[in-house]
């Protein structure tokens, strides 16, 4: 069958749905059926998913004629998808195309949620397009066979690959196409991906930097233009010293017709324990959306998480309370309006939540933004801009991530096992470990077999036995069992179910929050108030309580920091307050009072200022600094500069810090024009300084952790009856000990380090915002009280201290005094 006759089926296909396919659409299918890999770049709701789908049916049909009458079943396409919940979303697209071409293909879903039994169907009998996540993909090369499986495979789509790339996930997809490319002859390799800064790059790592498939691969990018609007919700009257979480709720009223004017509303928060308190103080104040308002994140049971996405569809919901589990392409066409409570932290993550409403091509979206406090109005503004402009930020991808590479090769032993002389050239055509060496490759071989030089002698560590042909193999089945039970990147802390005495699972809480609390504790999770009484194993006993709380679970991963790009476009917003009034944006306007107070004690900085302020309270001496670079930055420039402080002179600082800048609060006073004097800004050193300052070993310690789990040197236990996290805490600092002490040329050690600095404290920006500030003009003030800039760190710091009604009393206090001044 030609091309152009199968190109006549699908555009009929789309007559009949009344659409017209874009020409992005048409485009993709032509590489396709060229036999090309490709990326495409697609924002979310433009039909990119049958963008794909359809050429991976009508390939079919040009290969099977006689596809209508005559069909063998074989596993023909896999469709990778970083989160579970869009997987139904994918199967019903795919559904719809096969069912009217009548092809009799079949769809299935394996991931994390499907049953034991369905996954026993699968072994013997795959379906015709399989549907899957990065660990399921991984387990289904762990299993005997996996290559008979595979071998005929001619497509594998990821999807959503700017959220992969960049993480360990994405490492591990890599290593799994790097297999797939071996086994399967007529494989194509596509990937989906959201605007990022660095789409080329995201091409090379999907397909490999010095692969073949790079070479026969495609960009398609879909100029569909898609209409964004951004607007503020602006507070009738601004507060001149704001601090964070306040102002949120006090905007509630605000939201509440946006709510009652829309179909459907989406409110994203940022983390979930900011999603469970918004849920709860909405059903307080309107206790008339009771029924209509539902909450969505991932500690969530599957069964509400399933119940909610379908009550949106079925516009059986008025609004829903969530969190990133409901930012990628699940397709909920009735949501009119979303709103973002808080600043994003990121372009990208917020132009995606904007894609939520309005999910059907050429429909405007519409993002309502609701700042938590005064200075987020900044952000809200900067996001006007960075739509216009489609700033958004580059996703740095992993280098040598060995944990991940001896997961993997586990995995490959475990299943039918490997020669080292096949995998290693598969290996190195990724873009993960194409620096690999060969010393580095012995190295991991040798840990498979013995452990590593100083454990060689602990049984435990020596999982692969190799057969005298030289083929590496996992023989012993408790090894096995255990490798299939913790595969995966994606290490958080150890997780504790929630259950109702009487049985009924509500969800998933992080083992550090239940281990504050008593039996007879009330706190609020899943939209119930909770009351305590015990924990059983790995389960966590509560019952339903009507009394009143504040308790809320906060989960690790809730303190984002911003990203580069956001950073920079913050400073160039914040910069305009010093425009004329007329040539300023609403929100900077807005915020008048704030800035007209900060410049009674101080300035507000301009493009070449870097500003310090000093002031003393009751607290001790305040010394603020703000390069506006994000927390994760302020963090590493705070430590770095007590510890040159401290170098001068021996004082002790306590540290806080936001996303706009850091304080260092001491009991005497620092003599600033000494720091400055003594070019204590400079990048020179900054390594061994930042070694030195932060406790890095802690800090490489902390990682390791997860670097241990994920290289299977730790195990952290059975489902239901998981090890708990101060064990798992314990015997990974054990081992980092040990080969600080014994083996500090260890590769999973040294990995931990790396990742610290480049990961976690981002060297790269931190180097390249001191040399922004070596030459930029250095303000210091002497103020005599905090300035407004300066109020959101200094009550970041008493949040860590004080429980919720003591702060919001102290700041009360402190805020009369200061605006009486």
């Amino acid at each position: 069958m030609q091309d152009s006759e199968l190109f006549h089926i699908a555009e009929n296909w789309f007559q009949k749905q009344n659409w017209k396919p874009f020409p992005f659409q048409k485009e993709t299918w032509n590489a396709f059926l060229d036999g090309k890999h490709g990326l495409l770049n697609a924002p979310t709701g433009s039909g990119k998913t049958y963008a794909l789908w359809f050429p991976i049916v009508l390939n079919y049909i040009k290969n099977h004629p006689d596809y209508k009458n005559k069909h063998k079943k074989w596993l023909k396409a896999i469709w990778i998808t970083p989160l579970r919940a869009l997987s139904q979303e994918i199967k019903q697209s795919a559904e719809r195309i096969i069912e009217d071409l009548e092809t009799q293909m079949t769809v299935g879903i394996r991931t994390g949620d499907t049953s034991t039994k369905e996954r026993a169907k699968m072994r013997t009998n795959m379906p015709d397009l399989l549907i899957t996540t990065p660990e399921s993909l991984q387990l289904l090369l762990s299993s005997k066979g996996y290559a008979k499986t595979f071998k005929d495979c001619s497509a594998i789509v990821v999807d959503e690959w700017h959220e992969l790339l960049g993480t360990k996930r994405g490492v591990q997809m890599e290593l799994g196409l790097s297999r797939l490319k071996t086994i399967c002859k007529e494989l194509r390799i596509w990937g989906i991906s959201a605007t990022i800064g660095n789409l080329e790059q995201a091409r090379e790592v999907l397909l490999g930097p010095t692969s073949p498939e790079l070479e026969n691969s495609v960009l398609v990018k879909a100029n569909v233009n898609k209409k964004i609007t951004v607007k503020s919700i602006v507070p009738k009257e601004m507060e001149t010293f704001p601090w964070r979480g306040h102002l949120g709720l006090h905007l509630l009223h605000q939201v509440i017709p946006i709510i009652n004017n829309s179909k459907t509303t989406l409110l994203f928060t940022n983390t979930r324990s900011q999603c469970e308190i918004w849920f709860q103080k909405i059903l307080e104040k309107y206790p008339e959306f009771a029924g209509e308002m539902a909450m969505h994140h991932g500690s969530i049971n599957k069964e509400t998480r399933l119940w909610v996405e379908q009550a949106i569809r079925n516009e059986s919901l008025k609004a829903v309370v969530c969190t990133s589990s409901l930012d990628l392409g699940v397709d909920f066409a009735p949501v009119e309006t979303v709103v973002q409570i808080g600043g994003p932290k990121g372009v990208a993550r917020f132009l995606q939540r904007a894609g939520r409403s309005g999910h059907r091509p050429g429909k405007e979206s519409v993002i309502y933004f609701l700042p938590t406090h005064a200075i987020e109005l900044v952000e809200a503004s900067a996001m006007q801009k960075a739509v216009l402009n489609s700033a958004v930020e580059d996703r740095i991808p992993y280098l040598n991530s060995f944990d991940v590479l001896i997961q993997y090769l586990t995995t490959l032993a475990v299943s039918d096992g490997f020669y080292p002389d096949e995998i290693y050239p598969e290996i190195k055509q990724t873009f993960c470990y194409q620096a690999i060496s060969d010393e580095q490759w012995q190295w991991l071989l040798n840990f498979l077999v013995m452990g590593s030089q100083s454990l060689k002698s602990y049984d435990e560590y020596k999982k692969v036995e190799v057969e005298e042909d030289g083929k590496f193999k996992v023989n012993s089945r408790a090894v096995a069992m255990r490798h299939r039970f913790q595969m995966g990147t994606i290490v958080g802390d150890a997780t504790i179910s929630v259950r109702y005495q009487k049985g009924g699972y509500i969800g998933s809480i992080e083992e550090y929050f239940i281990s504050k609390l008593s039996p007879g504790d009330v706190f609020t999770f899943a939209g119930r108030n909770l009351e305590f009484i015990r924990i059983k194993g790995m389960v966590a006993h509560v019952r339903n309580s009507k009394k009143r709380t504040n308790k809320v679970p906060s989960w690790m991963g809730g303190r984002l920091s911003f990203s580069a790009k956001m950073s920079e476009l913050l400073r160039q917003e914040l910069y305009t307050a010093e425009l004329e009034f007329s040539k300023q944006s609403e929100e900077i306007q807005a915020l008048d009072p704030m800035f007209t107070k900060q410049r009674e004690e101080s300035i507000v900085p301009q493009p070449h200022q870097f500003l310090i302020e000093s002031f003393k309270t009751h607290d001790g001496y305040h010394h603020m600094f703000y390069p506006f670079e994000g927390r994760a930055i302020h963090e590493g420039m705070s430590s770095l500069l007590a510890y040159r402080i401290s170098l001068l002179a021996p004082i002790t600082c306590s540290l806080a810090f936001n996303d706009y800048g850091f304080e260092l609060l001491s009991d005497r006073e620092i003599d600033i024009q000494e720091i400055l004097d003594n070019n204590l800004f400079t990048s020179e050193y900054m390594l061994s300084d930042l070694q030195k300052s932060l406790n890095s070993n802690e800090m490489a310690r902390r990682k390791f952790r997860d670097i241990a789990v994920i290289s299977g040197m730790v195990f952290t236990g059975y489902p239901e009856k998981g090890v708990k996290m101060k064990h798992l805490q314990s015997s990974s600092e054990l081992l980092f000990d040990v080969f600080r002490d014994f083996e500090d040329d260890n590769l999973l050690y040294q990995q931990a380090y790396t990742e610290t600095f480049e990961h976690q404290l981002e060297e790269g920006r931190l180097r390249l915002a001191l040399e922004r500030i070596a030459q930029q003009e250095i303000v210091w003030k002497q103020c005599s009280q905090p300035t407004p800039l300066s109020f959101p760190i200094i009550t970041d710091r008493l949040r860590e201290k004080l429980s919720n009604e003591k702060l919001t009393d102290r700041i009360k206090r402190m805020m009369a005094k200061l605006t009486k001044k």
